[in-house]
C-alpha cells in the first residue's frame, strides 16, 4: 500500500514531534519550566491530537480507501481485544504481533496508522487512558511502520526476519517508554536521577542505569512473547492478510474514460 507525498510528510512531521517528545530531558536546561513535571505531560499530552492529525492526512492523500480503512479497523480491534489477555504481567504485550504483521503486509504507512489506532483503541478498552497514551502510540506506530520497511524475504527467512525484529523493537519500545517518564519518577536524589541541564552523556548514562534497574525483566518477557508469537503466526496470518489485500485491491487506481457509444444493431 504506497503512501503519497501528504503522508510522507505528515508522518515525518508526527515522528519530529515525537522524537522532540521523547528526547527533551536531553535538550532542556536547568532552568526549564518543562523540568517541573506539570507543564511537561500537558505539552505532551496535546501530542495526541498530532496523531489523529496524522491520520486524517493519510486518508486525504488516497492512501487507504474504505475497503483499507475497514482493515484497519478489524485489526485495530484484534489488536485491542488480545491485549487484555497479557495485562501487563513480567511486559507481556500480545498485541505487538499484530501491530508487526499487520504493517509487514500492508506497508509502512498503513502500518504507521494501525499502530497509532491500535494503542489507542486499546487503551479504551482497558480503561488505561492516560498522559502515556500518546507516548504509547507514537513508539507503537514506529514499530508496525518499521516492519513495513524491513528488506523483502519469503518463506522462513521472512520469519526469522520478523521474530528478530519483534524481539529487538519490543526492548526498544520499553527503552523509549521509560524516557518519557523517568524525569519524573525518582525524584532528584538519587544517582540515576534526571538531573536538568547536565551533559547529554552523563543524563544518558542515568537513564540506561535506570533502565537496566527497573524495566530489563520486562522487557525480556515482552521481547520473547513478541518473537514467539511473531513465529508461530506470521505464516498462516500474512497468507491470510497479503490475500484479503490482493482480493480488495487496495492499491487499485480508479481511471475514468468517456463512454463509447454502442454500436447501431444491424438490420437482417
Amino acid at each position: 500500500m504506497p503512501v503519497g507525498p501528504k503522508g510522507v510528510i505528515a508522518i515525518a512531521i508526527a515522528s519530529l514531534f515525537g522524537v522532540a517528545a521523547f528526547g527533551w530531558p536531553f535538550l532542556i536546561g536547568s532552568r526549564s519550566g518543562l523540568a517541573d513535571g506539570l507543564d511537561a505531560w500537558l505539552v505532551f499530552g496535546g501530542l495526541l491530537a498530532l496523531v489523529i492529525v496524522t491520520v486524517l492526512a493519510l486518508l486525504a492523500d488516497g492512501t487507504m480507501d474504505a475497503k483499507a480503512v475497514a482493515m484497519l479497523g478489524v485489526l485495530s480491534a484484534v489488536a485491542a481485544a488480545v491485549r487484555p489477555l497479557g495485562a501487563g504481567t513480567a511486559g507481556i504485550e500480545p498485541l505487538f504481533f499484530v501491530i508487526i504483521l499487520g504493517g509487514r503486509a500492508f506497508g509502512p504507512g498503513f502500518g504507521f496508522v494501525l499502530g497509532s489506532t491500535a494503542l489507542f483503541s486499546s487503551a479504551l478498552l482497558t480503561g488505561g487512558v492516560g498522559p502515556w497514551v500518546p507516548f504509547q502510540m507514537f513508539a507503537a506506530a514506529w514499530i508496525a511502520m518499521g516492519a513495513g520497511l524491513l528488506p523483502r524475504a519469503a518463506g522462513r527467512r521472512e520469519v526469522a526476519l520478523l521474530a528478530a525484529y519483534g524481539a529487538v523493537a519490543a526492548f526498544a519500545y520499553g527503552l523509549v517508554m521509560n524516557l518519557s517518564f523517568w524525569p519524573f519518577a525518582l525524584g532528584p536524589l538519587t544517582s540515576i536521577s534526571f538531573v536538568p541541564g547536565d551533559p547529554v552523556g552523563d543524563n544518558l548514562i542515568r537513564f540506561l542505569a535506570y533502565d537496566l534497574a527497573t524495566s530489563m525483566g520486562w522487557d525480556i518477557g515482552r521481547a520473547v512473547t513478541t518473537a514467539v508469537l511473531v513465529g508461530l503466526t506470521a505464516r498462516p496470518v500474512l497468507r491470510a492478510l497479503r490475500r484479503a489485500g490482493r482480493r480488495a485491491a487496495f492499491d487499485a487506481q480508479p481511471e475514468f474514460a468517456p463512454a463509447v457509444p454502442a454500436a447501431p444493431p444491424r438490420l437482417p
